[in-house]
């Protein structure tokens, strides 16, 4: 290589620290493989420096002016930048409606992150996803899919210019095929990590073995004040940053479903004093509208109504369109609604009280505005797997204590509030503390399935943060066999690599 050669590809390859980590990494191998360059070679080379450098231009560019509104995250926000500097991993800690799903964004911007990799941002709903990259675009004052973007299964609203990407952390995951080392990115942001969702347990032990790779990488864990301390652990220590809710007290009030009433006992007339004790269940609709009906003697304020399920929510609305008059206004929010009807929960009505019907999306993920009371019926679907009949099933559960509480936490955000639950007291006692991991309570094959695909090794060396047991491993390998995606050794066949990329229950994919 001659002198004049040997300079031009040092003075390129000095360029590489201005370009996004992706055409950093792309341009730095074409150096790499330079034996002999022509003059013609290092001018095609030189070509895509020129384009590289101008991308990071645009990017530059597009940052938006940053302000902060009133919330309890702006006012730690020099303690999160100055974590976030200088750490590679922070967990930030904080009750809901803190702010931190909003605003960690906006921080990282102002730090200058963004520029050479886009900052990735999950949230576990695709309602979330949207929503709060609307609401991120709002405060930035840009349209939705320039500096912030979203990206969804089947809608992606992202270009060369998204500075802020808003995702399910199945999308980032997918992503993990094409992109190993995930160099799209100079920060990711993992939000509502305390839920525990499958995904999420993966991502928090795949970026675990790929920070040391990626010194470059900034990971930020946000989380309830849901054991934040395992998090900080499982990254080695990472500092944990607490930012309280905007709190007002909230006054819970037990109103069960079973109604005890004593009633004299026909089978002894002699004695007056006898009495039997009845139970009676009350209609769960009935209950709801009960205390809906209830809180309309509170101060003037709107009621957030946690359902089980979409078709609960249908049934639950026709009931209270018949007990209220007009002054009252019902609206549902449900992954599937329709995204017009979606927005019209974040729009405060000035003149009608509203009664919003939500599944427990709105338990973490989403904040509704001008939400003073809760019902909380105290159920979900939970999704559980069944060993004997060897099917996924979403059966509807007592939801733990750490959920009523994040519930109950939905109402004291702007004044007093009051939730009330349809439960007794010892009901709440008796129920577990948190909810179990998703990976726990999963058919595994899905699981494994993606490792495999992935080369992530095996399940049992992989840094879960609550490994699965042995026995639900050695049941998903062994359906694996059975539908042909392995073969008798455990290694993935072509059928099992054609599987592993439809976004479905491996037996499902299979038919």
């Amino acid at each position: 290589m001659s002198e004049s050669s040997n300079a031009d590809v040092r003075a390129l390859r000095a360029r590489l620290d201005g370009l996004t980590f992706r055409d950093a990494a792309r341009l730095g191998r074409k150096l790499k493989q330079l034996r002999t360059p022509d003059p013609g070679q290092l001018d095609r080379l030189t070509q895509q420096f020129v384009s590289a450098e101008a991308l990071v231009a645009t990017r530059l560019a597009a940052v938006p002016t940053i302000t902060y509104p009133d919330l309890p995250v702006s006012d730690r926000r020099d303690d999160l930048a100055k974590a976030i500097a200088e750490n590679q991993v922070v967990v930030v800690a904080g009750a809901t409606g803190s702010g931190k799903t909003t605003q960690l964004p906006k921080i990282c911007l102002d730090l200058g992150r963004g520029i050479r990799g886009t900052i990735g941002h999950t949230q576990p709903r695709r309602l979330a996803a949207r929503t709060v990259a609307q609401r991120i675009a709002d405060e930035l004052a840009t349209p939705l899919g320039e500096a912030v973007g979203y990206a969804v299964r089947f809608t992606d609203q992202v270009s060369d210019r998204t500075l802020v990407k808003l995702m399910t952390d199945g999308i980032l995951l997918a992503e993990i095929q094409r992109d190993r080392r995930l160099l799209r990115y100079d920060t990711l942001i993992l939000d509502e990590a305390h839920e525990r969702s499958l995904n999420i347990d993966f991502l928090l032990g795949y970026l675990r073995e790929l920070l040391p790779r990626r010194p470059d990488l900034k990971v930020i864990v946000t989380s309830a004040t849901i054991e934040p301390e395992r998090f900080a652990a499982h990254f080695g220590g990472a500092p944990i940053v607490e930012v309280s809710g905007r709190t007002y007290p909230v006054e819970i009030r037990y109103r069960p479903l079973e109604i005890t009433s004593g009633a004299g006992d026909d089978d002894d007339p002699d004695d007056p004093d006898h009495e039997v004790v009845r139970t009676e269940l009350r209609d769960p609709t009935e209950a709801i509208v009960d205390a809906v009906t209830e809180l309309a003697s509170e101060p003037p304020g709107d009621v957030l109504v946690f359902l089980s399920g979409e078709r609960e929510i249908r049934d639950t609305a026709e009931a209270l369109r018949v007990a209220f008059d007009d002054n009252t206004e019902v609206l549902p929010l449900y992954a599937r609604l329709p995204t017009a009807e979606q927005q019209k929960v974040f729009q405060p009505s000035r003149t009608r009280r509203r009664v919003v019907l939500a599944t427990n999306v709105a338990e973490t993920s989403l904040t509704v505005p001008g939400i003073r009371y809760v019902v909380d019926p105290g159920t979900a679907r939970i999704s559980r797997y069944s060993r004997r009949t060897k099917v996924q099933r979403l059966p509807i559960e007592p939801i733990s204590q750490a959920s009523a509480a994040q519930r109950a936490g939905r109402c004291g955000r702007t004044a007093p509030g009051v939730c009330i639950r349809l439960y007794s007291e010892a009901d709440f006692d008796a129920r577990p503390r948190y909810t179990d991991p998703e990976l726990l309570r999963t058919n595994l094959a899905a699981v494994i399935l993606q490792m495999a695909a992935l080369n992530l090794g095996e399940v049992e060396d992989f840094p879960f943060l609550d490994p699965p047991d042995a026995r639900s491993i050695r049941d998903g390998v062994t359906l694996l066999q059975e539908l042909g995606a392995f073969d008798r050794d455990g290694a993935l066949t072509d059928t099992g690599r054609r599987l592993a990329r439809i976004p479905v229950d491996p037996r499902l994919g299979r038919m």
